[in-house]
């Protein structure tokens, strides 16, 4: 296995809000893209400076769950184009500035709320799915599929992409409040060794563990390079930094605050235990900004 680590960017809702622009539930994120997307391209170039190598795309909240039915079924293919184009255009400055490639990643959010694998419907996925897909495939350079709560939603994203022949990587968000000792474990109660070997065997091009607290993925990291072995696709983290969301957490019903604890130097320590275990794509989920960004492009760029 590779040392090389691919650093992400952090998380971009949070990032907006810093910045001022439109941040409200139930739109989250998207509401940006609605009523300034200008603000979108900043937040990307942030992250760009900061050392990213692959920026994700502003699609997390264009789904019915945060912007609603009818605005998604008139609006969503509108909104989810637009974080693609947004994130190329940024991606192509810094290629015309620098000559440094920066890989544009299309956000596949969770359907029907973060965290909450009780409310995945398999019915219905599909179609919003292909609305996602869709619209961001002309500015993607592969898919990734997040904050994945269970298996069943990671193969549906799978699925999706299956046949636009782009790669497609998978991110499980993981149970906050494991005991200590325990094997580490999905939102749903699944296995991470179970679902690892799924997404693998579905054809994901990589497999991460995001949206969750830093101390809870080192033990998931170590067991997905246990099942993949040397040579197997490539692990990656991106931690949030919510105070722990148990199994009682309910979606969407309101802003989290942030742990003071998480500051840049120690986020970078938790990303260096990460590659230890084997983690080689590693960035920042919901409150990690570009300051903790920074200190993972030093702790991990070439000589």
């Amino acid at each position: 296995m590779t040392d090389k680590v691919v650093v992400l960017d952090g998380g971009m809702g949070r990032e907006l809000k810093r910045m001022g622009a439109p941040f409200r539930q139930p739109e989250w994120s998207a509401l940006a893209l609605m009523e300034a997307p200008e603000t979108v391209l900043a937040a990307h170039r942030a992250f760009i400076e900061a050392g990213a190598e692959v920026i994700t795309t502003n699609s997390y909240a264009v789904v019915p769950f945060h912007i609603g039915e009818e605005r998604f079924a008139q609006d969503g293919a509108r909104l989810a184009a637009l974080s693609g184009e947004l994130a190329r255009r940024a991606a192509d400055e810094e290629a015309q500035r620098s000559g440094r490639k920066i890989t544009v990643a299309g956000s596949l959010p969770p359907l029907f709320g973060s965290y909450r694998p009780d409310l995945f419907d398999p019915a219905r996925a599909p179609t919003m799915l292909e609305v996602l897909v869709d619209a961001l495939l002309p500015s993607v350079d592969h898919f990734l599929a997040e904050t994945q709560s269970c298996i069943a939603e990671a193969l549906a994203a799978c699925a999706a992409v299956r046949p636009t022949g782009k790669p497609i990587w998978v991110s499980f968000t993981l149970q906050d409040d494991g005991t200590a000792g325990e094997a580490p474990a999905l939102r749903s109660g699944e296995g991470v060794a179970e679902a690892v070997a799924a997404v693998r065997a579905a054809g994901a091009a990589a497999v991460l563990f995001n949206c969750s607290q830093p101390e809870v993925m080192g033990p998931a990291v170590a067991l997905a390079h246990d099942v993949l072995g040397e040579g197997g696709i490539p692990i990656g983290v991106y931690a949030n930094a919510f105070p722990e969301k148990t199994g009682e957490a309910a979606a969407n019903e309101g802003l989290s605050d942030l742990r003071e604890d998480i500051v840049p130097l120690r986020y970078r320590d938790f990303g260096r235990d990460w590659h230890r275990r084997g983690a080689r794509i590693i960035g920042g989920c919901c409150g990690i900004g570009p300051d903790s960004i920074c200190e993972l492009h030093r702790a991990f760029r070439a000589d």
